[in-house]
């Protein structure tokens, strides 16, 4: 198990190979997918959009994970929080709001799907199942497929800590380990499987403790440092690549807001615990770093904020000005179509 991250924040990115740039353009990323989050569970409370499954708390988790991998190479299998880590995979924000206001052109499943089912031929992310941790063997076969062509690519896929419990996981990571396949499993443990606790849904300390048992290395992580989750990923997506192997990530992070716009998370968390975790808030770990590592003054992160404003402003505009799906479409990628009309 990895030892945690306690380096000093003074420039700690440049000694993992980060340039300031790239610092920046994740920061970018972790307040983007915030700010759409929060307007998405507005337009839930407007009545103008059925559901939201948010991922507040994880947007650290998400973005460092994606600047880890190689957008041109690697798949992601995301899970149902992932927003941001797709938004810095590269889809758009007006796509993630399409998602929610299901309308034509939402590229994950022609707007057939609840939202949170991320998927795009174009960028190589593969769209998960209601069930939770199907997608886990999904990314194995992937990274058995990407090893029997001899392509240089890694499966990322992530799940929450609930999801660990499948019996799906531990066949995925079972095959993984013995075929020593290019897989990164990252688990987002946000404390919570809806509403059972963490100490009610394993007996060991960590989920990553389980690695041992599949014949990988695993790693334990600040979900809430975006450099700690990009140093760890990187890594393993580094060991996938040469040949050495899955990997086992766990990233703590906590649920901020209830499991979805349908539930009530007072019924099973006090408001003193949820405000505690407000003091780690992946969103003011990361705004606390740039400024002290001098890469984003205040007035540039006032300006950055104020562009997402109208960046989201943008994107629900559009959603919800675009037309429904044309019923013509029913059928679509639910039969054979020999190619043609697939999802981008």
């Amino acid at each position: 198990m990895a030892a945690r991250h306690n380096r000093p924040q003074s420039l700690r990115h440049r000694d993992i190979g980060l340039s300031d740039e790239q610092v920046r353009e994740m920061y970018y990323y972790i307040l983007l997918g915030r700010a759409l989050d929060e307007r998405m569970w507005l337009l839930n409370r407007a009545g103008k959009v059925p559901f939201v499954i948010s991922g507040q708390g994880q947007e650290a988790a998400q973005v460092g994970s994606a600047f880890g991998l190689d957008r041109d190479r690697d798949i992601v299998l995301p899970y149902y929080r992932d927003m941001t880590m797709v938004l810095a995979w590269g889809q758009t924000p007006t796509e993630a709001m399409l998602g929610s206001f299901a309308r034509e052109g939402e590229p994950s499943s022609g707007a057939r799907q609840m939202p949170g089912h991320w998927g795009s031929k174009r960028l190589r992310i593969v769209s998960g199942s209601s069930p939770v941790a199907t997608q886990v063997p999904h990314a194995v076969g992937l990274a058995l497929a990407a090893r029997m062509r001899g392509e240089p690519t890694v499966a990322w896929v992530s799940l929450g800590e609930g999801s660990t419990n499948q019996g799906d996981f531990h066949e995925a990571l079972n095959f993984a380990g013995v075929h020593k396949l290019p897989v990164v499993v990252f688990v987002e443990n946000n404390k919570y499987a809806i509403s059972v606790p963490e100490s009610r849904q394993i007996a060991c300390a960590h989920v990553v403790e389980r690695a041992a048992s599949y014949g990988m290395p695993g790693a334990l992580v600040d979900g809430n440092d975006m450099l700690a989750v990009y140093e760890a990923v990187r890594g393993a997506a580094e060991r996938a690549r040469a040949g050495e192997g899955p990997t086992l990530v766990e990233a703590e992070c906590y649920r901020l807001v209830p499991h979805s716009s349908d539930d009530d998370d007072r019924s099973y968390r006090s408001r003193e615990e949820v405000e505690e975790a407000r003091k780690r808030d992946p969103v003011a770990v990361a705004a606390s770093y740039v400024r002290e590592a001098g890469v984003l003054s205040e007035e540039e992160d006032a300006a950055l904020r104020e562009r997402i404003r109208r960046e989201v402003d943008e994107a629900t505009e559009a959603a919800e000005q675009a037309p429904q799906p044309s019923p013509d479409t029913a059928l679509r990628n639910v039969y054979a179509e020999g190619g043609a009309g697939a999802w981008q």
